[in-house]
């Protein structure tokens, strides 16, 4: 006999989350023809991840936010440890977020195409090309914070592994602040290669922006392990 929780996931939360994402994937997608900067997608967005974390069971504590300006934009550097991470760093972080995602997630129905008409960055991982860098400058011009998972893949075990350093070098290119996030217990929700989501408690902590006005290029990597170290001191 198959454990609660698969039954819980199957027969209830996927139906759940397919309504949510039919619903107001339709609002955005609708709103993006007079809104293409996607600030109300935004909304319809941290709608849908309140929505799925609440439905989900999961609870969440913030540390650390009274550390950040409302009024800037930042590039959020978080660990990865679960597809539930989106949404619960979208209910977290009180600001218009954009994401940078494979650009095979862009052709899921609804997600997808919310992710493509509302501002949202997707790569190529194989070409992903000088327009990316392009792309990610112009969402903060726009005042947009970013999402980033440097790592690149899920975490199976909770441990966090070498950064990438793409993100840095835009960071260093606009002068943004890089704040390390990390992610405690959001692995436990559903695990790599399951299905099956089980409600748990999550700690998003916030630690102190690190600025980059005023540093070289060349100082990309220094900045990288320095952001990877930081996230790293509080993982669990």
């Amino acid at each position: 006999m198959k454990p609660w929780h698969w039954w819980r996931t199957v027969f209830y939360l996927i139906p759940a989350v397919s309504v949510y994402t039919i619903v107001l994937g339709t609002v955005s997608l609708a709103s993006s023809l007079f809104d293409r900067r996607g600030n109300f997608g935004h909304r319809c967005a941290r709608a849908w991840s309140w929505l799925i974390v609440k439905t989900s069971g999961v609870t969440i504590d913030v540390e650390g936010l009274e550390k950040l300006d409302r009024s800037r934009s930042y590039i959020f550097a978080a660990n990865h440890q679960s597809i539930y991470d989106i949404p619960i760093l979208f209910t977290s972080l009180p600001f218009q977020l954009r994401i940078i995602s494979k650009v095979s997630i862009g052709r899921i129905p609804f997600m997808g195409w919310h992710l493509s008409r509302t501002g949202h960055v997707l790569v190529d991982r194989a070409r992903p090309g000088a327009g990316v860098v392009k792309k990610m400058a112009r969402l903060v011009a726009a005042g947009h914070s970013l999402i980033v998972f440097p790592e690149g893949t899920r975490s199976t075990d909770g441990s966090v592994v070498r950064f990438k350093g793409g993100s840095f070098l835009i960071a260093l290119q606009s002068q943004l602040p890089i704040v390390p996030i990390t992610l405690v217990g959001s692995r436990h929700v559903m695990f790599r290669g399951e299905v099956t989501v089980r409600p748990r408690h999550v700690t998003v902590i916030v630690h102190d922006p690190v600025e980059t006005a005023g540093l070289p290029r060349d100082a990309a990597r220094e900045l990288t392990e320095t952001v990877r170290d930081t996230v790293a001191s509080r993982a669990a």
